[in-house]
């Protein structure tokens, strides 16, 4: 299928081959027919692409911090990889769409196959989208209509939060496209709606829609004009959708209010509000949120669950609604702002000098018919018949972006697919790193008779089921850690594991040079070990910390360190316990020290910290054994004490990614053992399920061998529905 996408390094708009994406559960499948270009934000994000290295550093300063502490802690160089590597990431267009249902998922029964909807989807002939993010189109509405209804949601949310009665007096500043939709929804719930706007096209525009337009352009103070038109009382409530770095548009509201008005920001502005002017008004300031309550919320969003309506009565999706009905009834003509209809394939007509545009709608027009192929072949005359070690990727994240590809490339892998949920990151990855196929569907890795391993990259929460397929399908498995969530995913694992294929987990750390020059140093006698991480804080809405997708940090992130320590004792985890900090510390803590007993009498302890300061080294190993201690700082730098002929190592960073890809891809092509024992990497797992039950029971918990039932071995436990790809 054809998509727009944008690069962040160049400005550059291209419509590209991508694969099309499959309908997931709780969602719906969309053929386009229609979408809008909302020119305001789409010319911000192009001219931020086109922008230099420095202008793009001016517009975010914060993170520029980000990187300088990041060169602080990691070197420079692997730093402006990281940079380089983020700008080189292209971002999808658009989020005005309007189609066809031509698949529905799982759970989803308010839609069926040709009903025509709008959604927030990109401008691109297939979109896969949440069930709560689409709203059904009234037979009254035109397509080219509906493709209005995302936008003047956004306006909708501000009138929302403005809160006008009937005969009120609102001022619109800033009359781009959701501007001129906001002040004529406010027409028509009874209001008197000023219009401030430079453009003199857009005064007349909203002119012939009954608003009062002032054109500061024409001479006009727009304050004193407001005063005066409001006899000296001032506007009740000022809408700010305008786009300007100035400040000087808040003070202006400010100043045309009424005692006790209202102000709303939609739109991006400069903010440094002066306190006199809201204090002695006693003015509300209200940021408006998108289209509405739901926004940002991964459970109403993607898992489908709605609030209540009695509790919460405009949520995003009935703003869709709301909009829909508005022009279904004529109270909202969206008609009159359309400016040019352009087919996809002329897509540089809009965007080709779109910073100069004087167009307010500009409506994209899809094919009737178009291919809703989930693989695409990226480059042509490739060839794998009778090739060794062929590679198939799942997961298209910064993973698999910033760390797995470049180490496989350094190595020669020899890569046939990448397959990813929208398609867009995997199409990107595949040209830069010459993969052969992108897909959006990961079982057209498991039916290909060429692919030998499957490396899976995806959220946690798909690991188990993904690892569980490939298993069967005869395919060497590397996955990101953690393996599983839990102890039934687990069996089923176990119980798909004959052997005859290995099963790698991407416990890299063990590869590492630093680590790997203390297990020569230490040898096998019983030790002592600390392994310290300052992982540093996450939002606690980030799906890391959701038990059922994240798994929590402690089984997520801190198994690394469990199967560290494992490596380095040459031995297995029989007994856990984990104290946390706080008085009563949640299962996904990222606060925590795990303490670990051996079978052959070793120690560890795991510090896992959030808490701490990012200038400080994110890793720290200690080990103590026979009167001699080695100590790895953050995989830079070993240093040995009591060790005859040893001192000192000091590298680059580097945490063994490299070296553990390098032998995969050996082992793939040449055979051999797994990189890992099947044994340690189940103990390992185990035993990050075991610190959670500790932390619950407040105890030490035995780590036991997991046997497969007879009925994880028939497959029978429920797999859960996989969305990722």
């Amino acid at each position: 299928m054809k998509q727009l996408i944008q690069s962040f390094k160049t400005g550059e708009t291209i419509l590209e081959d991508v694969p099309a994406p499959g309908v997931s559960r709780g969602g719906v499948l969309i053929q386009t027919t229609r979408s809008l270009v909302s020119l305001g934000t789409e010319r911000m994000l192009v001219e931020f692409g086109k922008a230099n290295l420095i202008q793009k550093a001016r517009q975010q300063p914060d993170k520029v911090k980000q990187v300088l502490d990041k060169v602080k802690t990691e070197g420079l160089m692997p730093t402006l990889e990281a940079v380089f590597n983020k700008l080189g990431q292209p971002l999808p267009l658009g989020y005005c769409n309007v189609g066809k249902v031509i698949a529905v998922g799982e759970d989803v029964h308010e839609f069926k196959v040709g009903d025509r909807v709008a959604s927030n989807g990109q401008h691109a002939e297939f979109v896969s989208i949440p069930q709560n993010l689409v709203a059904a189109i009234p037979d009254n509405v035109s397509d080219e209509e509906a493709a209005f209804t995302v936008i003047g949601s956004i306006g909708l949310q501000g009138i929302r939060l403005c809160n006008p009665t009937l005969g009120e007096t609102i001022v619109v500043i800033g009359l781009g496209l959701i501007g001129l939709m906001t002040a004529g929804l406010l027409v028509a719930n009874g209001c008197r709606v000023i219009g401030i706007d430079l453009d003199a096209k857009k005064i007349a525009l909203a002119r012939e829609k009954g608003i009062i337009g002032i054109n500061p352009r024409e001479g006009s103070d727009v304050v004193k004009s407001v005063m005066d038109l409001t006899g000296g009382i001032g506007a009740d409530g000022v809408i700010i959708t305008a786009s300007a770095k100035t400040d000087d548009i808040i003070s202006q509201a400010a100043q045309m209010s009424r005692k006790r008005g209202r102000v709303v920001l939609v739109g991006v502005i400069g903010l440094n509000i002066s306190r006199a002017e809201f204090y002695e008004k006693e003015l509300t300031f209200q940021v408006s949120c998108s289209y509405g309550p739901g926004r940002y919320d991964e459970n109403y969003e993607q898992r489908g669950q709605d609030y209540p309506l009695p509790f919460v009565r405009w949520t995003e999706k009935r703003n869709f609604e709301t909009v829909l009905q508005a022009i279904g009834s004529g109270k909202l003509d969206v008609g009159s702002l359309i400016t040019e209809r352009i087919p996809l394939a002329e897509y540089q007509k809009i965007y080709g000098d779109i910073g100069h545009s004087n167009s307010i709608a500009s409506i994209l027009v899809y094919p009737e018919q178009a291919a809703a192929e989930r693989v695409v072949k990226v480059i042509p005359g490739a060839s794998f018949n009778g090739s060794k070690g062929v590679f198939g990727i799942v997961g298209a994240g910064n993973f698999t972006k910033m760390t797995m590809l470049p180490a496989l490339e350094k190595v020669g892998a020899n890569i046939k697919f990448i397959a990813s949920a929208g398609g867009v990151t995997g199409t990107a990855l595949a040209k830069k790193h010459k993969i052969a196929y992108s897909t959006t569907d990961y079982q057209e890795l498991l039916k290909d008779a060429d692919t030998d391993a499957v490396l899976i990259t995806t959220r946690h929460n798909a690991h188990a089921a993904m690892v569980t397929k490939a298993l069967q399908a005869g395919k060497h498995v590397f996955v990101e850690k953690p393996l599983a969530l839990n102890q039934e995913e687990l069996g089923r694992i176990i119980a798909a594991y004959n052997g005859s294929v290995t099963l790698t987990v991407g416990f890299n750390r063990r590869f590492s040079p630093h680590v790997q020059k203390v297990k020569q140093l230490v040898g096998n006698a019983p030790m002592n070990i600390i392994a310290t991480m300052n992982a540093g804080a996450i939002p606690a809405n980030v799906w890391v910390h959701d038990m059922k997708v994240g798994g929590g940090r402690i089984i997520g992130e801190a198994c690394h360190f469990i199967d560290l320590i494992t490596y380095l004792t040459g031995s297995k985890v029989k007994a856990v316990c984990m104290n946390a900090m706080g008085q009563n510390p949640a299962e996904n803590t990222d606060n925590a020290s795990i303490l670990l007993q051996y079978e052959n009498g070793s120690t560890g302890v795991i510090n896992y910290f959030s808490n701490g300061s990012k200038a400080y080294a994110k890793e720290r190993i200690e080990v103590y054994s026979q009167e001699r201690t080695a100590v790895i700082d953050n995989y830079r730098i070993t240093e040995g004490y009591g060790f005859k002929g040893f001192t000192r190592l000091k590298t680059s960073i580097d945490k063994g990614h490299k070296a553990q890809f390098q032998l995969l891809t050996e082992r793939i092509k040449n055979g051999g053992a797994a990189l890992i024992p099947f044994e340690e990497i189940i103990n390992t797992t185990l035993a990050s399920f075991a610190a959670i039950e500790s932390l619950k029971q407040g105890g030490w918990i035995p780590v036991e061998p997991l046997v497969a039932t007879e009925k994880s071995r028939a497959g029978k436990t429920e797999i859960p529905q996989v969305a990722a790809v």
